[in-house]
């Protein structure tokens, strides 16, 4: 349905004005549109055709339902131009108000929507249409009666909705009176939350002080007993292999065996204290790496002659992936350190299979990845390998400080990198560092 015509009436006199505005209500109580709309029509239809009958010619008026999704239109066509801005009150009554012009004639069209479009029939356009049709005029003096009538239902709703807006506004001065004593209760308990807060930040920063002067104090005892141990150590070392000499005085097989067990365990505090030492210096934040152009091919090279060295069990093999012709800006001694110490890990856990190293570089980084065959660790442990001294259990038949890992993953933030582990239990462990190529500037 886009166009059905119901009605059409002209506009001559002043009685016709009454009719046009009986019409109009009527043709919007027909379609179903409620009583205030009804008013809003008849009202908005009284003001226009009151100015438009001071023109010299009459005005054709025409209802239809019109449109998709249909809507009630009403047309007023008249010779001449109309003053636009005296139609602005009766546009504020209706959805649209539109003027047109075609010709030397003007078009006036108010439209308003329907209550349910969806569910209007041709059925009922038409009884809407038979219904004004056999709908009688009414006089000037009862439509003035119903317009008065109208009037005075819709003062007492202007009464009825200003006596809900008083209590509402009564209502609303209880709730303000409410939320201002809230406010005032939340700014005071604020005030002392935001005191407390203030006495804790202060309690916090003593502790952070406490915990600096702490950690700078553990820092410094280690790397001077560090330092105080590594000489005696040494030396103690020294006077085994001196008594061991061949050219010494012969020893007993029990003394022979004596010193080949204080020569390992000497080894081994020393290797702690070189590792404390080392550690110690990463903590305190005065290992400043030396940058240069480390050639990763010559460094493979290096590491795998030193750890193949190191190797006690004919059942592991080394793989050592030498890159060809590979660059990177970094410390030399400080990224073989942490290669070194990845090699030396997984040797330690690999009783079987073999320890690959191999180098990838796209471009802007370089990924080197240590895997192993070893036994593998969980991934609840995987955090845990990195804190100092941790010893998983079931491994202290291998003998470690703890501190290699957390040295070398200290090491890689140091040189600008990041490590990551990659393992599971029986499938091995693969550790990955990636560092840029080039040293951001």
């Amino acid at each position: 349905m886009t166009d059905a015509l119901l009605l059409q009436l002209v506009l001559r006199r002043e009685q016709d004005v009454f009719a046009i505005r009986q019409r109009g209500r009527e043709a919007a109580a027909a379609l179903g549109l409620e009583h205030q709309d009804q008013i809003r029509i008849a009202t908005a239809l009284s003001d226009i055709s009151r100015q438009l009958l001071a023109g010299p010619s009459p005005v054709e008026v025409a209802f239809r339902v019109h449109g998709r999704p249909p809507h009630l239109r009403i047309d007023l066509a008249v010779a001449g131009p109309v003053n636009r801005d005296a139609l602005r009150p009766a546009g504020r009554l209706v959805d649209v108000l539109q003027v047109s012009e075609r010709g030397q004639e003007t078009v006036i069209m108010l439209s308003r929507r329907l209550p349910a479009p969806d569910q209007l029939t041709a059925e009922q356009v038409e009884q809407a249409r038979r219904e004004l049709a056999a709908s009688a005029v009414a006089g000037p003096l009862d439509e003035l009666a119903s317009q008065n009538e109208h009037l005075m239902a819709a003062l007492e709703e202007a009464r009825e909705q200003q006596d809900r807006l008083r209590a509402l506004n009564d209502e609303l001065e209880e709730t303000n009176r409410g939320v201002m004593a809230l406010y005032l209760q939340l700014s005071s308990e604020l005030e002392e939350t935001n005191r407390g807060v203030v006495a804790l930040y202060a309690e916090l920063d003593e502790k952070s002080g406490q915990l600096r002067a702490a950690s700078e104090a553990k820092t410094r005892f280690l790397a001077n007993v560090s330092h105080e141990l590594r000489a005696p150590v040494t030396a103690i070392i020294g006077l085994i292999r001196l008594l061991s000499d061949p050219d010494s005085d012969p020893l007993t097989d029990a003394q022979a065996e004596q010193m080949s067990l204080m020569r390992g365990s000497a080894s081994d505090l020393l290797s702690l204290v070189n590792d404390l030492l080392d550690l110690a210096k990463a903590e305190s934040g005065h290992l400043e790496p030396v940058w240069g152009q480390v050639d990763l091919s010559g460094l493979f090279k290096q590491l795998r002659g030193t750890v193949k060295a190191v190797l006690t069990s004919p059942d592991v093999e080394l793989v050592v992936e030498v890159p060809d012709g590979t660059w990177i800006e970094s410390d030399e001694a400080l990224l073989s350190q942490v290669l070194r110490n990845l090699l030396h890990n997984a040797v330690k856990f690999t009783e079987r299979g073999s320890v690959t190293m191999r180098a990838a570089c796209d471009g802007g980084h370089c990924t080197i990845t240590v895997a192993d065959t070893g036994v593998g660790i969980p991934a609840a442990q995987h955090e845990r390998i990195f804190e100092e001294f941790v010893q998983l259990p079931g491994r202290h038949k291998v003998h470690g400080t703890g501190l290699g890992l957390p040295y070398a993953r200290r090491l890689t933030g140091i040189l600008g990198g990041q490590m990551h582990l990659d393992s599971e239990p029986g499938r091995g462990s693969t550790f990955t560092v990636t560092f840029p190529v080039a040293r951001a500037s």
